[in-house]
């Protein structure tokens, strides 16, 4: 039988405010801890920052984390929206966010944000392929209508989906959502086999979508009018899927998706002008499961610069038996058959943009402002300033 587990979990952590050093408030710490760690909030002038967030704002089943976000007390929620608004980035693709039609979580998250003073006007989200029920056993077990059935594994429809906030337009109209475009199509696409064919049908994979998630291109206009094209993605993880490796396959292929993109290799052209790939890759270039090359082709494309953003904390947290450089992790997965730390979220400007500064907001241990990262996700926020292009 096929499994294609979610390895992400929910966060059962919580963040505790109360006082610190000589009865200050600790939330007043942690901001005043973050301007000299991990995401400085002073900027080049005409500088934008970019960033990236697995804010793990999912849970199990359709409508709780609205329920969640409005009590304004959920310790995992508070938590997640201090570290967004920390970090103030004017372009930020939220990934692990649930969907709803209406986008009225993504709204009251916005709310929240908007509390701490730091204010997202313009949203973009479209329905993820998470949850979306084909009405086919997609994996060969014998049963319809599991999560592993849908387009994406995924128990309800929008279960985990991606949203992006903007200071800026989002040109809506514009936009392009590839997150229809199906497997089979893509060149060269390392579909499930056994015993040489496709599995477990090709009538399976005649309406199989790549996107676990989603893939999107959606321009965002820049205060010096220059628009700017955010490619965002949320891939599979690269384990269960049976011994086909179904998942591991998919993961390759959704990142191998962009590069080919870029090459002007499919049916849809690449962007006219300056673009930034974001996301959640759920592949690292070195360590882990997963098959690397897909992720290290991406990070050698001419068309891609990556700028490298390190942390002090994820040095600190790194497993002796990395081969990669541990100060690039991007999440903490150091439970029981977990795959370790790793490096698998991104922000990868195209490479004629100036890049002003990059990081992770992963602070050191001893910095106040560990505690509610750690409480908020088991992933990072991942932020880059450009320099406006048009500026």
């Amino acid at each position: 039988m096929a499994c294609s587990r979610d390895p992400e979990g929910l966060p059962l952590m919580s963040a505790r405010h109360g006082t610190g050093t000589r009865g200050i408030p600790r939330r007043t710490l942690l901001w005043g801890a973050l301007a000299l760690a991990a995401a400085p909030r002073a900027r080049a002038g005409g500088s934008v920052r970019l960033a990236t967030y697995n804010a793990a704002l999912t849970r199990r089943g359709p409508g709780l984390l609205l329920r969640d976000i409005l009590t304004g007390t959920d310790p995992q929620v508070e938590a997640a929206a201090e570290v967004v608004a920390m970090a103030a980035a004017d372009v930020l693709l939220l990934t692990g966010i649930d969907w709803d039609h209406d986008l009225r979580a993504l709204g009251a998250f916005a709310d929240r944000l908007a509390a701490r003073g730091v204010q997202y006007p313009y949203r973009f989200a479209r329905r993820p392929n998470t949850g979306w029920q084909t009405g086919r056993d997609m994996v060969g077990d014998g049963r319809v209508g599991t999560a592993d059935d849908a387009q994406g594994y995924g128990a309800f429809s929008g279960v985990r989906g991606m949203a992006i906030l903007s200071r800026f337009p989002v040109e809506v109209e514009a936009a392009r959502d590839f997150s229809h475009f199906l497997w089979r199509d893509l060149p060269g696409a390392r579909l499930p086999q056994r015993d040489g064919r496709p599995y477990p049908s090709e009538a399976v994979f005649a309406e199989q979508r790549l996107s676990t998630t989603g893939h999107w291109e959606v321009p965002v206009r820049l205060p010096s009018g220059a628009v700017l094209h955010v490619l965002a993605w949320y891939a599979s993880p690269p384990v269960f899927g049976g011994p086909e490796g179904r998942n591991r396959l998919r993961n390759h292929d959704e990142t191998r998706f962009w590069t080919l993109f870029l090459d002007g290799a499919l049916p849809m052209p690449p962007p006219e002008g300056p673009f930034v790939l974001m996301g959640d890759a759920n592949l690292d270039p070195e360590d882990g499961d997963g098959l690397h090359e897909a992720i290290r082709a991406l990070l050698a494309h001419p068309a891609v610069q990556d700028p490298g953003p390190r942390s002090p904390g994820a040095r600190v947290a790194a497993p002796p038996d990395r081969r990669g450089d541990p100060a690039l992790h991007t999440v903490q997965w150091d439970g029981p058959r977990q795959p370790g730390n790793l490096r698998v979220d991104y922000v990868l400007p195209s490479a004629d943009l100036a890049v002003q500064g990059s990081g992770v907001l992963w602070p050191a241990p001893q910095d106040p402002l560990a505690e509610t990262v750690a409480a908020a996700s088991r992933h990072r926020l991942v932020w880059v300033d450009i320099a406006d292009p048009g500026a």
